[in-house]
């Protein structure tokens, strides 16, 4: 069987709250001890820069993927066991995605929640059935949790839509999912 393969989507800040980066650098770690391979949006900056070295720190594999309009802004790091240049976001999603074998989703802006929804609307039309966990880092997912319900309740989408996202409270509770995921 292959290591576990992990897409982390997450910010390219570090946010206004230390625990962001302190669960990023956990969850890079914990990757990495596991012998998994961290798939993430190749940046050096903010959570995308804190997983990617907690990683590399602890002797990981990481997979790299970042379009070209995006290598100076998000300063691509290219010391990577594998970096990917695309030439668009919509490519830079998909190689992400086909690069790995579940989803964590650390804190993060517009960026993260568009990664987000794009592999949940595959996962509610059958598209596949990778985990999708989200690090709700001092509740920070709250507001869209209660939102998603606000669609259910609405009518927008069936209930299950809840059923295709895993909460964890932190990194910790994010690997013993993953750790259970079936493969």
């Amino acid at each position: 069987m292959n290591p576990l393969s992990v897409c982390v989507f997450c910010g390219a800040r570090t946010g206004g709250d230390p625990a962001f980066a302190a669960d990023a650098e956990q969850l890079g770690q914990g990757i990495a001890a596991r012998n998994w391979r961290l798939v993430y949006g190749a940046g050096d900056v903010g959570l995308m820069g804190t997983v990617a070295r907690a990683a590399q720190k602890a002797d990981g594999d990481t997979f790299g993927v970042i379009p070209r309009h995006l290598v100076e802004w998000e300063v691509g790091k290219t010391d990577l066991t594998r970096y990917v240049v695309t030439e668009t976001m919509h490519e830079r999603k998909k190689v992400m995605f086909m690069n790995c074998d579940a989803i964590a989703v650390l804190p993060g802006g517009a960026g993260s929640l568009d990664e987000l929804f794009e592999v949940l609307t595959w996962r509610q039309l059958g598209l596949h059935e990778k985990p999708v966990i989200l690090v709700n880092t001092k509740g920070y997912w709250d507001p869209l949790l209660a939102l998603i319900r606000h669609v259910i309740d609405n009518g927008f989408a069936d209930a299950s839509l809840m059923d295709f996202i895993e909460v964890a409270t932190d990194s910790a509770q994010t690997l013993d999912l993953l750790s259970a995921s079936p493969r």
